[in-house]
């Protein structure tokens, strides 16, 4: 059981928490490069950490993150003009480029004035179909991490963007619990759903989330990283060559905010970013080895209906009020009257009102990731606070850390094995091999 004080120190995200000064210590996602596509289009208003923002592009191509509202009398720059490498703001004329330099004041014609003062802006970066940026202290600023998306054609790649209101780490946990996965999703990846004791994963559908066990009860190990942590949910496998088998799925935890989830054909990169205690913006990024079908994707992931979700705001629009768009006609064709992985969960994490009330859990030995998943928060708070540090930052190239889908391992053999640059601490060394 978790107590109400480490509750508020997990969930609370504003500038004057220990998570939210933890979580100005990393590179965190602010948008998709897609929703400021083309130079001098519109800025984006957006919320990151309990505080407002624009992302914009200039003419140049070259995109900037500057705190929402104008230095001279607070207007906001989401309405701002994008024109002449610069963002004006529509009250006084002011004009700034993308890091803070004042281009213009068209009512102060002093310019001394202009060169002694900038605009609030953050270091930002364009990486792996995603606009990063650093909201830290300046002389603090970390090595910006790689990941594995980052890599191959663009086609490669599928990026999703989900604002939904509760707190981002009902959601973060949702994503670590290998359990649900084949009850709250059993007509998707349960293969006894519905006792379909003939069911085979189509290894050909590169869209398939059909796990290879209906064990719901899986035994979980547990380990950390330099980085975080990751586990394996182990099932029991067929035999292979006379010789018994765990059914291993296993998952990669970065903090704070990212976990790999493993399909057979792709990866599932989820940041769970905070827009403040009470609401999240979920970007998943499938990456693989061969093109993506995007509408093939929405499809899976359960977001063409446009009630739900809708491709020029996304926001999660089910909500306690239309009972989450639940269809209890089909509560025996889809389990949960639901079509699709982000209505199930997402809606699942709503419901639990926008901050989950922990200290009231009845926990179990299948939550063992989940309850890892908060100590290792609590972990890197206590670091950034006693030391300055924090956790994983130090290793800026996570290219190569990945999750497991479903895969046959003997009895005995590790499956740390199949995991060669996860840095696992039992390893030889903690360095990514070669």
């Amino acid at each position: 059981m978790i107590s109400e004080h480490d509750n508020r120190r997990l969930t609370q995200v504003g500038p004057d928490t220990p998570m939210g000064r933890l979580m100005r210590s990393y590179w965190l996602p602010v948008c998709a490069s897609s929703q400021v596509p083309t130079p001098d289009c519109d800025p984006l208003r957006t919320r990151m950490l309990g505080e407002n923002y624009i992302v914009f592009r200039n003419t140049d191509g070259v995109v900037g993150v500057l705190d929402e509202y104008c230095m001279h009398r607070r207007a906001s720059l989401a309405i701002g003009r994008v024109e002449d490498n610069g963002i004006r703001c529509l009250y006084h004329g002011w004009k700034f480029g993308v890091d803070g330099t004042i281009q213009e004041t068209p009512n102060h014609c002093d310019e001394r004035f202009r060169q002694r003062l900038k605009a609030p802006a953050y270091p930002c970066r364009e990486a792996g179909g995603l606009i990063w940026a650093y909201f830290g202290p300046k002389n603090q600023e970390p090595p910006f991490q790689q990941y594995e998306f980052f890599q191959g054609p663009e086609e490669n790649r599928c990026i999703f963007r989900i604002n939904i209101p509760c707190n981002y780490l009902q959601l973060f946990e949702g994503g670590t619990d290998s359990s649900h996965v084949g009850i709250l999703h059993c007509n998707m990846a349960n293969p006894e759903w519905k006792d379909r004791a003939s069911f085979v994963p189509d290894l050909d559908d590169y869209t398939s989330v059909a796990m290879a066990s209906g064990d719901n009860a899986p035994e979980l190990e547990i380990e950390n990283t330099p980085y975080g942590y990751h586990y394996a949910a182990k099932r029991e496998g067929p035999q292979v060559d006379g010789s018994p088998t765990h059914s291993v799925r296993a998952t990669a935890v970065i903090m704070p905010v990212l976990r790999i989830i493993p399909l057979r054909e792709y990866q599932f990169f989820v940041f769970e970013v905070p827009q403040d205690d009470h609401k999240t913006s979920t970007y998943i990024v499938c990456h693989g080895p061969k093109p993506f079908d995007r509408e093939k994707m929405k499809v899976v992931l359960g977001l063409t209906d446009e009630r739900y979700w809708r491709e020029t705001d996304v926001e999660y629009r089910a909500t306690p009020e239309n009972l989450w768009f639940q269809d209890r006609s089909r509560i025996n064709e889809t389990w949960s009257g639901m079509t699709g992985l982000i209505p199930e969960d997402s809606s699942i994490s709503v419901s639990m009102g926008p901050i989950v009330e922990r200290p009231k859990e009845v926990l179990v030995a299948a939550d063992a990731a989940v309850v890892r998943l908060r100590e290792r928060l609590l972990d890197a708070i206590r670091l950034h606070e006693e030391k300055g540090d924090a956790l994983g930052v130090s290793f800026p190239d996570l290219s190569r850390v990945r999750s497991l889908a479903d895969t046959n391992v003997p009895v005995g053999k590790r499956w740390q094995d199949y995991l060669p640059h996860n840095m696992s601490p039992s390893s030889k060394t903690t360095e990514p091999a070669e």
